[in-house]
């Protein structure tokens, strides 16, 4: 999907439990080219009240892509995942995981419940905001993804 000057922003879900991790994507995406919107949920519950438009989400944009984190609290990234792809309203959404988890059985799973793509998240600053702008760089200038009328 590209994203020229004059077009709408590019909608970004990021399901994650981190304040820390949510300021610095948030700073990373103000520095790029593509004009977006980055809404961040703290749990699997509010993600899928979100993308299900439910109770204060009812006017929620559906996302263009999905930033999803594995380990919260509530209802964690392989549950939202595993909902995520099974509804056939939500399945084209791409969902990269973004995770501080790089033990195989996690990689293993997260492809077995057809996640987008694995994203260790890296231990320092400056290739945290590299991980997120190429996150960017690849989904919206590299990828055509569909419309939500695909």
């Amino acid at each position: 999907m590209t994203n020229p000057k004059n077009s709408r922003p590019i909608d970004i879900l990021m399901v994650e439990d981190s304040i820390d991790d949510i300021e610095i994507t948030i700073e990373a995406l103000k520095s790029t080219k593509i004009n977006n919107n980055l809404v961040s949920v703290r749990d699997g519950i509010e993600a899928m009240a979100l993308l299900r438009r439910e109770g204060e989400f009812a006017d929620a944009v559906r996302p263009d892509l999905i930033l999803l984190d594995l380990n919260m609290p509530r209802m964690d990234g392989r549950q939202v995942l595993e909902q995520i792809k099974s509804d056939p309203g939500l399945q084209k959404i791409p969902v990269v995981v973004l995770t501080t988890s790089e033990a195989e059985e996690d990689v293993l799973k997260a492809y077995e419940l057809h996640a987008n793509c694995y994203i260790t998240k890296s231990v320092g600053i400056d290739q945290f905001i590299k991980v997120v702008k190429s996150i960017e760089d690849f989904w919206f200038s590299v990828v055509r993804l569909p419309s939500e009328e695909d």
